[in-house]
C-alpha cells in the first residue's frame, strides 16, 4: 500500500525584532493530498508557556492560516491544503486579524448545534426525543446526531422511520450481546432490553478550526439490577472541522468505551451493531443513491464486505445535483478493513431505501474485558456536488497517516 509520506517536520524558533517566530515545513509526497487536519505539539514547539492563542498567528506565504489550540493547550490543530505550499510560521506577540470562518457550538433546548458562518451542519441531541403519537414510549432516545446537512443546507439522515422507529440518524448501539449468559438487545429497543442515553458533557468547544463535544453516553441493561444497569460507559467525541471551501466539510466520530461490569461483555457477531451507523433520507432510494467502497463494490455488492473507506451518494433536494457522505475506517480499529452492513437494492418493499454501517463484529465476536479502554475511531466527509475515488482514497491516507515530526 502506498502512502503519503511528511518526509520531515522542519521546527525551530527564530529572534526578530523583539518577536518570536516558530517555524516548520511540510514536504509532500505520492500524489494529491486532501485538506486534512494537522497537530502539533506546543511543547515540541516551544510555546508551553503560552497564555492562549490571542496572541499568536500562523502564516504561510505571507498569508494567514487558521489555527487552533485544544481546551487543554497541549496541541495546536490546523488544516494542511497542499495550496499552502513552503514554510509556516507562528509569530508570537503579532498583530493579526480575525478570520471569518471557523465552527461554532451552541446548545439550546436538549440541541447542540454545530454551525459555519452560522449556518447548522450537524446537531447532536442530548434532550430526550420521544416517538410520534400512538407509538409505545420504548422508542424514546436520546444522543445522536440529526440532523446532518450537506454543505449547501440539505437534511441528509432520518430518524424514527415508520419502518424502523428505532433508528436515529447516525449512532451506534450494539445489538446482540451476552452479559452473564443473558442476551442484552440495545439497538432494538422494541425488545426493551437495552438501550442508549446521554448521561452529561465532558467538554465543549468552538473555533477557527473546528467545533465539537465529548459526550458520556450510557448504554442501559434495562432489566438488571440498578448496581449493573450501566452495561457500557462511552465517550463520545465528535469534531467538525472547516475546510475552508464551501462544498465540503468534514466530521471526526470517535467512540471511546469501557465496561465497569466485573466480567464484562459479549459482542456477539451479527451484521448490526456499534461502528457507526447512518439512516439516510427518505429521498434517496434504489433509483437515486449509489455506494462505492475502497474495493470497488457498489450498491449490489457492498454489503458484508471490507472497506477502508465506503462513499454513499444521492440527488439534492432540488433534484438538480448530488451530495453524499464519505466514511472512513481507522486502520486501529478492530477488523480494519472495516465489514459493513449496506441495505440491499431491493429492501424495505422494493424502495431500496439507504443505510451504511461500518460494523467490526459482523464477521467474529468481540470480548469486552472489564475496566479496559477501547476505541473506534471514524472521518466522515460530507460533501455537495461529486467526489472521486482518488479524492476518497487521499482522504483516507490523510486519516491514517499522521505526520513525522522532526525538530531541530
Amino acid at each position: 500500500m502506498r502512502h503519503i509520506l511528511f518526509a520531515c517536520f522542519l521546527v525551530f524558533l527564530i529572534s526578530c525584532n523583539d518577536n518570536e517566530k516558530y517555524s516548520f515545513k511540510i514536504v509532500e509526497d505520492d500524489g494529491i493530498f486532501q485538506s486534512s487536519p494537522i497537530s502539533l505539539k506546543v511543547e515540541a514547539i516551544g510555546l508551553e508557556d503560552m497564555n492562549g492563542q490571542d496572541n499568536l498567528a500562523l502564516t504561510s506565504n505571507g498569508e494567514q492560516i487558521p489555527f487552533q489550540i485544544d481546551n487543554d493547550k497541549k496541541t495546536l490543530w490546523f488544516v494542511y491544503d497542499s495550496s499552502h505550499e513552503g514554510a509556516y510560521e507562528i509569530v508570537r506577540k503579532a498583530s493579526f486579524n480575525e478570520g471569518s470562518g471557523g465552527i461554532k457550538m451552541e446548545k439550546n433546548n436538549g440541541n447542540l448545534q454545530l454551525l459555519k458562518a452560522n449556518v447548522p451542519l450537524l446537531t447532536y441531541r442530548y434532550g430526550m426525543t420521544y416517538p410520534p403519537q400512538g407509538v409505545d414510549s420504548i422508542f424514546k432516545k436520546s444522543g445522536y446526531i440529526h440532523p446532518l446537512l450537506s454543505p449547501s443546507g440539505d437534511t441528509i439522515s432520518r430518524i424514527q422511520p415508520p419502518d424502523h422507529y428505532h433508528h436515529y440518524g447516525i449512532w451506534g448501539p450494539w445489538t446482540h450481546t451476552q452479559i452473564e449468559g443473558e442476551r442484552v438487545d440495545f439497538w432494538n429497543l422494541v425488545e426493551q432490553q437495552g438501550t442508549v442515553l446521554f448521561k452529561d458533557f465532558n467538554d465543549t468547544n468552538s473555533g477557527a478550526v473546528y467545533g465539537g463535544f465529548s459526550a458520556r453516553q450510557e448504554h442501559i441493561n434495562l432489566n438488571a439490577s440498578m448496581d449493573k444497569r450501566i452495561a457500557l460507559n462511552e465517550d463520545l467525541e465528535v469534531k467538525v472541522w472547516d475546510l475552508g471551501r464551501p462544498d465540503r466539510y468534514m466530521v471526526d466520530y470517535t467512540s471511546n468505551f469501557n465496561s465497569p461490569l466485573e466480567n464484562g461483555i459479549l459482542f456477539e457477531a451479527y451484521r448490526y451493531g456499534g461502528g457507526l451507523g447512518m439512516r439516510f433520507t427518505e429521498r434517496w432510494h434504489k433509483d437515486n443513491c449509489t455506494v462505492l467502497t475502497s474495493e470497488g463494490n457498489d450498491r449490489l455488492t457492498a454489503d458484508g464486505t471490507n472497506a477502508r473507506w465506503c462513499m454513499v451518494t444521492g440527488e439534492s433536494a432540488d433534484g438538480k445535483g448530488t451530495n453524499g457522505v464519505l466514511f472512513l475506517s481507522y486502520p486501529e480499529n478492530r477488523a480494519h478493513p472495516e465489514p459493513m452492513r449496506v441495505w440491499p437494492i431491493d429492501g424495505n418493499g422494493g424502495r431500496g431505501d439507504m443505510f451504511f454501517e461500518f460494523c467490526p463484529i459482523r464477521h467474529e465476536e468481540w470480548k469486552i474485558e472489564p475496566d479496559k479502554d477501547y476505541r473506534l475511531k471514524y472521518r466522515m466527509v460530507v460533501f455537495d456536488g461529486k467526489l472521486t475515488a482518488e479524492e476518497a482514497e487521499s482522504y483516507w491516507k490523510s486519516f491514517a497517516e499522521m505526520p513525522r515530526i522532526v525538530i531541530e
